[in-house]
């Protein structure tokens, strides 16, 4: 398989729906591309491809060819000051064409009859000082519309400039021609000019654009309140002298002292010290949490009470917050399939408006209107104008972009713009047990031996065993020999039998550690431990058998504490209709005795790694949606089976990196608030899809019976995006009732 890389751009002059299409299409050309996905919202174009074949100076000739310009390095350092650059230029813009339109504007307005008393300036209704005013912003402030349109047609496409500059360009010749006829007729001071409607519409649509450019960049706000959370500097210890430092002079292994009331700059270990953390910013979780020597402690949290040192684990781009910050950045980026249909008729949306407009402006012309250029041309530029592919472009990623950090303040990190439609859809949710509707932080409570082997001998035997294993019931029972004292040994051998067990080699004999089915798999007699064994399940305990030798020796049973949130999350989506399972490697007893206390009716337990992802293809077989929740290496390949994975932030790295939504607070909460969050976001793209079609769907027609002026079409287009974008950002504000 060929070397993929994948290159993140940003891209300046993109106007419409129609331009990201053509830097898509154009990009995918390009030999060793895989894909390419261009952002309007976001003004971004995330390409795949491979780097012994293409790289980024191709990538901005190809966009410099079709019209627009690709950030270099310096410039992406430099982007928000850029954005802001542009902006104020936009705005001066708007200004100087608001000056030289609203004497247009007036004459115009006086034209309807509840206006007809105000007075007009003699000076503002002469021909020449008309032509004079709306010249300068026919061409200098309309000046983009027409080198965007000149890109466009290059290239054979179409988009909004084409559109703005066809319809102004129209009112404004044919404006000119009246006055330079009238002038060799005679007949100045007799005749109607369109000036202000093609000044009027540059203005107007000029104040959608800066409308529309604050309102963007007001999606993605989440992004820039996370990247404020950073600390700024930080106090690092080096040759036994502290120092303060910038944040990005910090090294991997430094030792950092943070005091009371800091913002803890790294992802680290806790060296010495202990103190209370507020993680409320990382997980969502508004209590603090205690922490001592060996704790690990994440960059942006607070410190509340106590003086620590912590050795640097992480830093930079692998930091928990840069890792949140650009799967963020990933989803609001991606497209969601919904978007894919929107993009598809924006593509050919203008084409068939210009179609439109010429066969209203035949009809008009020969038929209702013969010979009647002025009656003709009036419709026509109002569908020209009026006809918005933008909205269709901003109604699916605004929203997108709004709901995905929306989510990440409620600690819950969707990887994709399709993870968040798809997971709207799920009827069914899997949970896994053990750290998922449990703390998975199972205590030791019984050891019970047989044939008089020594009680702490077995402990000490079993914690050696299960040393190097990462099986929350492993813990418990290192944790147990701990605190006992007991010296733990490193085993000679070690192997982790997934779904059974371990197998060790411990003083010269074999141990095994595991479930009945394991021992009955080895071939290991297990009669004298039933009697226990069902007494200790049928209390709700996991319990694990131990031989040496072969030979049964004794067995322990663990504990495991359910979370607090887990019943009350579980309530939550069996409300919304949600069919609720839990599947386990647990022995059933235990399992249903657990999905009782949460409320839990389907149980399926003792499943095998491998077989948790038959189960969910099973489960999908039968028409099911379904979402898996896991949080360990064993859940692995059923998050990735599932049509939407869910990993608990409190697991492994491999559980998160295989599953499409992240859980940062570890709570079955989350899961209902994803399901929420992704329902609203979705009828939230629906309502701006709905609009922007019944906005293109009427107005056109409107316009092509001569019943909207050219400046009210200018007017609704600028507005149309400004209304889809503003909808988007009510996702800002979404509350989530529990």
């Amino acid at each position: 398989m060929s070397e993929q890389k994948e290159m993140t751009l940003q891209i300046e002059g993109m106007t419409c729906a129609a331009c990201a299409i053509r830097i898509e299409k154009g990009l995918s050309r390009i030999e060793g591309v895989f894909s390419a996905n261009v952002n309007y919202a976001l003004e971004r174009s995330t390409v795949t491809y491979n780097p012994k074949v293409v790289g980024s100076q191709r990538f901005a000739e190809v966009i410099a060819k079709l019209g627009y310009h690709a950030l270099n390095e310096e410039e992406e350092k430099e982007k928000e000051g850029l954005k802001l650059k542009a902006y104020k230029n936009q705005m001066r813009l708007f200004w100087f064409s608001l000056v030289l339109t609203l004497p247009l504007f007036w004459t115009m307005v006086t034209h309807f009859h509840f206006l007809s008393i105000l007075y007009i300036p003699q000076v503002f209704t002469d021909p020449f000082v008309q032509f004079m005013l709306a010249t300068p912003v026919q061409f200098i402030v309309g000046a983009p519309f027409y080198v965007g349109a000149y890109h466009a047609l290059r290239n054979k496409s179409a988009n909004m400039d084409v559109l703005v500059a066809l319809g102004t360009s129209a009112a404004y010749l044919y404006s000119v021609y009246l006055m330079f006829e009238a002038r060799i007729n005679g007949h100045v001071g007799m005749v109607e000019l369109y000036f202000e409607a093609s000044a009027v519409i540059i203005t107007l649509v000029m104040l959608g654009k800066l409308f529309e450019l604050k309102a963007k960049g007001r999606t993605s706000q989440a992004i820039k309140q996370l990247l404020r959370l950073q600390a700024k500097n930080a106090l690092v210890i080096r040759n036994g002298q502290e120092q303060l430092v910038k944040l990005e002079e910090v090294v991997q292994n430094d030792l950092v002292r943070i005091r009371p009331g800091e913002k803890i700059p790294v992802d680290g270990t806790i060296e010495s010290g202990s103190t209370v953390v507020d993680e409320s910013v990382i997980t969502g979780e508004s209590l603090p949490v205690e922490k001592k020597v060996g704790d690990p402690v994440i960059g942006a949290t607070i410190n509340i009470n106590g003086a620590i040192k912590v050795r640097a684990i992480r830093i930079g781009e692998d930091s928990a917050l840069a890792q949140i910050v650009k799967v963020v950045e990933e989803a609001q980026g991606s497209k969601a399939n919904i978007q894919r249909v929107a993009d598809r008729v924006a593509g050919i949306f203008v084409p068939i408006v210009i179609v439109i407009a010429l066969l209203v402006f035949t009809v008009w012309y020969f038929y209702v209107m013969p010979g009647e250029l002025a009656s003709a041309l009036i419709p026509t530029i109002s569908i020209l104008v009026i006809a918005c592919p933008c909205a269709l472009g901003l109604a699916t990623p605004t929203s997108i972009m709004a709901g995905s950090g929306r989510a990440a303040e409620f600690g819950l990190l969707f990887k994709g713009g399709e993870h968040l439609e798809n997971t709207q859809s799920i009827d069914t949710v899997v949970l896994d047990k053990t750290g998922t509707i449990t703390k998975g932080e199972p205590t030791l409570t019984d050891v019970i031996v047989f044939n008089h082997y020594p009680r702490n001998q077995l402990l000490k035997i079993a914690a050696a065993a299960e040393k190097n294993s990462e099986h929350p019931l492993a813990k418990a029972i290192v944790t147990a020999a701990k605190a006992q004292n007991l010296l733990i040994e490193e085993p000679d051998f070690f192997e982790a039998v997934p779904g059974g067990g371990v197998r060790a080699n411990f003083g010269g004999k074999e141990i095994l550690i595991g479930t009945r089915h394991f021992f009955d798999r080895e071939g290991i007699n297990r009669e004298k431990a039933e009697p226990k064994l069902t007494e200790l399940e049928a209390q709700g305990k996991s319990v694990i058998l131990l031989a040496s030798n072969r030979r049964l020796i004794g067995l322990m049973a663990v504990a495991d504490i359910i979370k607090p949130g887990s019943k009350g999350a579980i309530s939550r989506l069996r409300k919304r209709g949600i069919n609720v399972l839990m599947l386990t490697g647990d022995n059933e007893r235990t399992a249903k005795m657990i999905a009782k206390q949460v409320g839990i009716d389907q149980v399926i337990a003792e499943v095998l790694p491998e077989q948790k992802s038959e189960v969910i293809q099973k489960l999908q077989q039968q028409g099911q949606k379904v979402a898996m929740v896991g949080d360990g290496i064993n859940d692995a390949p059923a998050l990735v089976v599932a049509d939407v994975g869910i990993a608990i932030g409190t697991g492994t790295d491999i559980a998160i990196e295989a599953a499409d939504i992240a859980l940062m607070k570890g709570d079955l909460h989350g899961v209902a608030d994803a399901l929420a969050i992704s329902h609203i976001t979705m009828r939230n793209i629906k309502q701006n899809l709905f609009f922007a079609f019944i906005y293109n769907f009427v107005g056109i027609p409107i316009a092509a019976f001569g019943l909207l002026a050219p400046w009210l079409a200018g007017a609704a287009m600028a507005f149309s995006s400004v209304s889809v974008v503003l909808n988007a950002l009510r996702l800002q504000k979404v509350r989530i009732d529990k």
